[in-house]
C-alpha cells in the first residue's frame, strides 16, 4: 500500500513479480495503516528537547525496538483490510 509520492512511481523502479502496488488516493494518511506508526511516533516525539542529531537517532532507535508485533497489528489495524482475501493475514 503506498501514497502517490512521486518516488513510488520512478521509472527505475524494480517491482517483483509477486509484489502488487495499491496506491491510496492523494492525501489521505488515514487510509495508509504505516501513517499510525509514524502518529505514534510523533505523539512520542512531542514537547521532547534533543541536544543533538546523535540524540534524535537514540530515540527513533529506541521507539522502533519498542514496536512488537503485537503493537503494529493493533496500531495499524484498520477493518477495512480484513474485508476480503486479497490482504494477507497479520496474525
Amino acid at each position: 500500500m503506498l501514497d502517490n509520492g512521486a518516488f513510488h512511481k520512478a521509472a527505475d523502479l524494480i517491482i517483483p513479480n509477486n509484489i502488487a502496488l495499491l496506491f491510496i488516493p492523494p492525501y489521505s494518511p488515514e487510509l495508509n495503516p504505516a501513517e499510525k506508526i509514524w502518529w505514534r511516533m510523533k505523539r512520542a516525539f512531542t514537547g521532547k528537547l534533543h541536544k543533538s542529531l546523535d540524540a534524535v537517532s537514540l530515540f527513533i532507535k529506541e521507539e522502533v525496538m519498542k514496536l512488537t508485533k503485537e503493537i503494529v497489528a493493533k496500531t495499524c489495524k484498520f477493518d477495512y483490510i480484513f474485508l476480503s482475501n486479497f490482504w494477507t493475514k497479520l496474525y
